[in-house]
């Protein structure tokens, strides 16, 4: 009876020890899992504002200020309410963006405010919405974005 109660405390102190000291790779690979705002690069998104594709300088620039966005809250949806989120009254024009994760296409829709900036990832049959805070983004300082509005 001793020997295995012994075995397993083993293994269960190997099985804390590893857990507890991942490397920070690991870690960071795990967090970025479960990241409701994550980064985009420019070669795995589509950007377009009001049916117009951006390309180069303007899509870059685009992608960054959204990078550099700073998470304020998530927004809870209820079941059956994704359409108030997916399109919003009196938002304006958003600014969608298609990316390819791995095995999975998201859809960005970023509206801009004057205060924040509401984004709705929308991927699979999920809808997760979340607001922003991004000064470039709500002064709409991008020469495309600042044209049509």
């Amino acid at each position: 009876m001793t020997w295995p109660v012994l075995i397993l405390t083993i293994i269960l102190s190997l099985l804390k020890l590893l857990v507890t000291c991942l490397p920070t790779d690991a870690v960071n690979w795990i967090m970025s899992k479960f990241k409701i705002h994550s980064e985009i690069s420019d070669a795995d998104a589509i950007v377009t504002f009001d049916g117009k594709r951006l390309e180069g300088e303007d899509k870059i620039q685009v992608l960054n200020y959204f990078n550099e966005a700073k998470f304020l809250k998530k927004n809870h949806i209820f079941p059956g309410n994704e359409k108030l989120f997916l399109h919003p009254e009196n938002s304006g024009t958003p600014i969608i963006m298609d990316v390819n994760r791995g095995k999975n296409d998201v859809r960005l829709y970023v509206y801009m405010y004057n205060d924040h900036v509401d984004v709705v990832k929308q991927y699979k049959n999920k809808v997760v919405a979340y607001s922003l805070l991004s000064e470039s983004l709500q002064e709409r300082s991008m020469p495309v974005i600042r044209n049509l509005v």
